[in-house]
């Protein structure tokens, strides 16, 4: 057989999860509109803005997210998603607004309070101790440690047996995360990839109600994507509420439950991934951003995963 017929492998297409979960129904109150009310919110924003200079980095008058639910944040770079999460989060402090977490105000708590509340999240750049092992950045993560305490600290008898309850669980979370080969390992030996892992696991470490992921794929080995994907879909499963950033559209049509799509600072659409893919002003905002997305292709392929 001459060269010339060497057949070409067709191109692998993206991962996705192994076991489709359903999606959730009956989030939201009438129609699918930016600020539309959920029957049941975890987070609600309201008149939410910070600038930067003269630039309106975050600009959003009302906004809701659903409980039991994976909520996809998207919009063309430069829309404000992470600002928002930093906002949320206690990292940033607003120009105006106001927010709440599960019927609690955040606004003007510390990110350390909200995190305490049950709120958690993880970053674009990883933010592993590096000269710590994996081991100890998981132990970090738990958190009502005695041993914390300068005086209850100077007993062993006080936080020994808290010590050993926090580790067993480290142990039970790297094994689920497939890093428990790399647990004496220092944190800045990891991958990229491996670094998303342990961050992720470390936000359990604290019994979160709400997992806030910003670009969990980034930077992600694809032959460890899928594990990302699975235990994103698995937080779910176990009760807890996510709210990701995330570009690769491919994704987020295959896990998230609604989808939020942010433009200069603002909410421009929200609604099931389907729907939302195929709004005029979800098109126009990344088409105009010259983002390299083809959202027709992408439903296409989606019609045809749900036929099969």
């Amino acid at each position: 057989m001459s060269s010339d017929s060497t057949p070409v492998p067709a191109p692998a297409a993206p991962p996705v999860p192994h076991a489709p979960r359903p999606k959730s129904t009956g989030l939201h109150k009438g129609e699918a509109v930016p600020g539309v009310a959920k029957v049941d919110p975890i987070i609600i924003a309201d008149g939410v803005r910070r600038t930067f200079g003269g630039l309106t980095a975050v600009d959003v008058d009302h906004v809701e997210i659903p409980r039991n639910a994976i909520t996809a944040l998207i919009g063309p770079n430069g829309a404000g998603k992470t600002t928002l999460f930093n906002l949320l989060t206690g990292f940033d402090k607003p120009d105006a607004g106001s927010w709440s977490f599960d019927g609690k105000s955040l606004s003007g708590v510390p990110a350390y309070k909200v995190a305490r509340m049950g709120q958690v999240r993880t970053f674009q750049l990883t933010k592993a101790l590096g000269l710590l092992t994996v081991l100890e950045n998981m132990k970090l993560g738990a958190k009502g440690q005695s041993g914390e305490h300068f005086f209850q600290g100077l007993i062993p008898g006080i936080w020994r047996k808290q010590e050993k309850s926090i580790e067993a669980k480290a142990h039970d979370l790297l094994r689920k995360f497939k890093l428990d080969a790399k647990q004496a390992d220092f944190a800045a030996s990891l991958s990229g990839g491996q670094r998303k892992l342990l961050e992720m696991a470390r936000a359990l470490m604290s019994d979160p109600v709400l997992v806030m992921l910003d670009e969990p794929m980034a930077g992600v080995n694809p032959a460890l994507t899928q594990s990302l994907l699975d235990h994103i879909l698995d937080l779910k499963d176990e009760g807890m509420t996510v709210l990701f950033v995330e570009h690769d559209m491919h994704m987020v049509r295959h896990i998230a439950d609604w989808v939020i799509v942010m433009a200069e600072g603002k909410v421009v659409a929200e609604g099931p991934p389907l729907e939302v893919m195929q709004n005029p002003a979800v098109i126009d905002a990344y088409l105009g951003a010259h983002q390299e997305i083809d959202l027709g292709e992408i439903t296409g392929r989606y019609h045809a995963e749900e036929k099969n």
